[in-house]
């Protein structure tokens, strides 16, 4: 659902914030108060802010959003999420939105649960350090990760693929508890909400003033 065309002045900028919803509900609930507190519209599925087409299903819903929002937060855990369509491979809406959200290359930013890190960390370390390589495991007691795939998602985050010095906008901040969460939250978004405040406030330039038809050059 296209976001209404208005001046940048006229709506504050959009983030959607990606995630499964199992276990991490007070966080959620938190970094939503957060971000709603420091002038974003938040488009989260957990608070039923994302915008909702009636005639589309969850999935195509959840994409447009990531399509038309401004900012991007994805918060990876040890869970892979349910919705899986079995069209793509049996991905889930999650997993789809990140991958959406690294295609746009939008301004993004990615927490990671310690217990993930640590998984990848463990199950590289007994040799299976490919996607290929874990899919022909299986997990019988998912107490740890329900889905090896949570670590493919983290690793398209890291770009783990790619040479150190080609990775661009991989940044994952580990934590263990929603405070951890939290000060990464704060620290990110209140700065760049200020940032944006001050654009806002900037006169215009003689050419947009031009553009606008209040001066003329």
């Amino acid at each position: 659902m296209p976001i209404a065309p208005k001046g940048a002045s006229e709506r504050k900028p959009v983030i959607m914030v990606s995630s499964t919803v199992y276990g991490i509900e007070e966080l959620l609930e938190q970094i939503f108060g957060i971000l709603n507190g420091a002038g974003f519209t938040v488009w989260m599925s957990h608070k039923g802010t994302v915008p909702v087409d009636p005639a589309k299903s969850n999935f195509e819903n959840c994409l447009d959003a990531v399509e038309n929002c401004d900012l991007f937060l994805g918060i990876l855990t040890t869970r892979y999420g349910t919705g899986k369509d079995d069209e793509t491979g049996g991905l889930s809406i999650v997993h789809r939105e990140i991958r959406q959200a690294l295609k746009r290359k939008i301004p993004r930013w990615f927490l990671a649960h310690h217990d993930l890190i640590f998984a990848r960390s463990l199950i590289r370390d007994l040799g299976y350090k490919a996607a290929d390589q874990r899919a022909k495991l299986k997990l019988t007691g998912g107490k740890l990760i329900d889905d090896l795939r949570v670590i493919d998602v983290y690793e398209e985050v890291i770009q783990a693929e790619r040479e150190l010095r080609d990775r661009r906008g991989n940044w994952a901040q580990p934590f263990a508890t929603p405070p951890d969460a939290n000060i990464f939250v704060v620290a990110q978004f209140l700065r760049y909400a200020e940032a944006i405040d001050i654009v806002k406030q900037q006169p215009l330039s003689a050419l947009q003033a031009c553009a606008k038809g209040r001066t003329k050059l």
